[in-house]
């Protein structure tokens, strides 16, 4: 770890504080930097003993309820849990892989699953066992989930799924050890007033006749956890398999990808934290002209600018990790706190999408600028910065959303629905 330290613990629970200190020091052992760097360059698949490790630690889903396997974490823990995940593994792939995928759709499709599936896929993937993700996007798009074109048509008492889904993470992973995916189809014609009607979610094991996956991406980062898609032809799934109501997939979508931004957003402030860290021990101990770098104005001035964005994010992810503990748990807040305090879905979306569109861009601006200050050191990829700018661009093009859709978000919900550019 760098000996420069930005963490501050005065406002964590002690239970928080353990899961921080115990997780770090986990990584010490296990997921030191120089490792990260490695299985960037390796490639996928992710390593087994760090995904049994994440398990043991009891990071990955741990928002799901103590009686179905989770530790009933609140989503504040699991968002603090996301930013040392962050903070060990700037490339992103642990945080993409097992909190933004595995924790966020996991907890989601743990909600709205049957026992079976639960048994069969959630208990398992939540011990490591098995890989549970999502899988939305398509090869004409990926943001705009109501002009999706899969379909699943009803036979009898199962649906017959056609179509193909990519960019996919986690594919090899859910090929090589078990797991499945949160899939969205059409299954009733779309509606041109309403095109987000008549989508349905179901759970599709990556083990379905019919499901082809594709060889994993080439990416230009977080190359630990693989990327890749699958067609669908005629695989067919029980009716228990449906996520949620039939025809309200839409809606249930965005509560996945709400959950997920959230995760997105604290890993990528303790992305931020760390190459901080990093690059504050070396301008505090490279020299130039007699003084140590970090003495002049221009690395200086844009560190503070930086470390206070980063402050200023970190408050704005803990606030909709608040607002996601309310929207789960609205009895349970009122009876602590003795104040009623409902959030609308739109508000949180609004607050989640200035978190998703803050946070990643701030990561990879900050490891922009390290590079600067470090010169051709920064260059290298001996150091964690030009690993982690990769890393976090995944998430400034368009993981979990593009980076424009979420200012279509967030202008919806300040200037009105009258102002959407498509309509």
């Amino acid at each position: 770890m760098a000996e420069t330290n930005l963490w501050d613990e005065r406002d964590l629970t002690d239970e928080q504080k353990l899961f921080k200190n115990s997780i770090l020091k986990w990584a010490e052992r296990n997921l030191p930097l120089d490792r990260v760097i490695k299985m960037n360059r390796d490639g996928s698949p992710f390593p087994a003993d760090i995904i049994k490790g994440l398990a043991d630690l009891g990071v990955i889903m741990g928002t799901v309820p103590k009686e179905r396997g989770g530790l009933g974490l609140r989503w504040s823990d699991q968002a603090l849990i996301s930013e040392v995940i962050g903070y060990i593994d700037p490339s992103i792939a642990t945080a993409a892989g097992f909190m933004a995928v595995g924790t966020g759709w996991g907890f989601t499709i743990d909600r709205y699953a049957n026992e079976e599936i639960r048994e069969k896929f959630i208990k398992p993937a939540i011990r490591g066992e098995k890989y549970v993700g999502i899988a939305t996007t398509e090869p004409g798009g990926g943001s705009d989930v109501s002009n999706f074109k899969c379909t699943g048509r009803k036979e009898g008492d199962e649906w017959v799924l056609n179509g193909e889904k990519t960019f996919i993470s986690g594919v090899q992973e859910a090929k090589n050890i078990g797991g499945g995916y949160w899939v969205n189809v059409r299954t009733g014609p779309k509606i041109p007033e309403a095109p987000h009607k008549n989508m349905t979610a179901f759970f599709v094991p990556i083990d379905s006749e019919g499901l082809t996956p594709a060889e994993p991406y080439n990416n230009a980062g977080r190359n630990a956890i693989s990327t890749g898609g699958f067609i669908m032809e005629d695989v067919r799934v029980p009716e228990e398999h449906m996520l949620g109501e039939e025809g309200k997939g839409f809606y249930q979508t965005m509560e996945g990808f709400d959950n997920a931004r959230i995760l997105i957003g604290a890993s990528a402030v303790g992305v931020t934290r760390r190459i901080l860290e990093e690059a504050a021990d070396y301008i505090k101990e490279r020299h130039t002209f007699g003084r140590p770098l970090a003495k002049y104005e221009g690395i200086q001035f844009e560190f503070v600018e930086r470390y206070m964005e980063m402050e200023a994010s970190n408050l704005m992810v803990k606030k909709v990790a608040v607002m996601q503990d309310v929207r789960y748990d609205e009895e349970g807040w009122s009876a602590r706190t003795g104040k009623a305090k409902t959030y609308s879905p739109k508000e949180i979306a609004k607050w989640i999408s200035m978190v998703k569109y803050k946070t990643p861009h701030l990561a990879k601006d900050t490891a922009d600028d390290a590079m600067h200050w470090l010169g051709a050191a920064g260059y290298s990829s001996e150091f964690i910065f030009e690993t982690a700018w990769r890393g976090v661009m995944s998430y400034c093009v368009g993981a979990e959303g593009g980076a424009n859709i979420q200012k279509i978000v967030i202008g919806r919900e300040t200037l009105g629905a009258d102002y959407l550019p498509y309509r």
